[in-house]
């Protein structure tokens, strides 16, 4: 259902460090770069996910956003945490099922440098 998001980043080369890292993980790139690399689009096929500049005032806190990530499989969602760990993020679930959205669900959630609540997820037993 959805086709793309963009998410505003208050340094964009400390956070296109931390996605290159993670999203590499689950098959990601670096797909396009615009302004001279403030604003990236990542994707497998086409950009669905988008950093850019923070257009908030120095200073004023923005809204965490949860963003979830599929993985084909679990090993895609333990790789993303251990690159997540590598990159120093807050860990705020390891890696496991999370029977409460269904038998399947397995994910990790991390914060990214921004502080948004950044998750892998799959959806297939094991």
């Amino acid at each position: 259902m959805i086709d793309h998001i963009s998410v505003q980043v208050r340094d964009p080369a400390v956070s296109a460090a931390f996605y290159d890292r993670l999203l590499a993980t689950l098959g990601g790139k670096r797909m396009i770069e615009r302004n001279d690399g403030e604003v990236i689009g990542y994707g497998t096929t086409h950009p669905t996910f988008w950093i850019g500049p923070a257009t908030i005032d120095e200073g004023e806190a923005a809204h965490e956003l949860h963003i979830a990530f599929a993985s084909a499989d679990r090993a895609g969602v333990r790789a993303f945490h251990a690159a997540a760990v590598e990159a120093g993020a807050e860990v705020l679930h390891e890696p496991r099922v999370w029977p409460v959205y269904h038998p399947a669900y397995y994910g990790a959630f991390v914060r990214d440098p921004d502080g948004n609540n950044v998750e892998a997820v799959c959806h297939v037993p094991e």
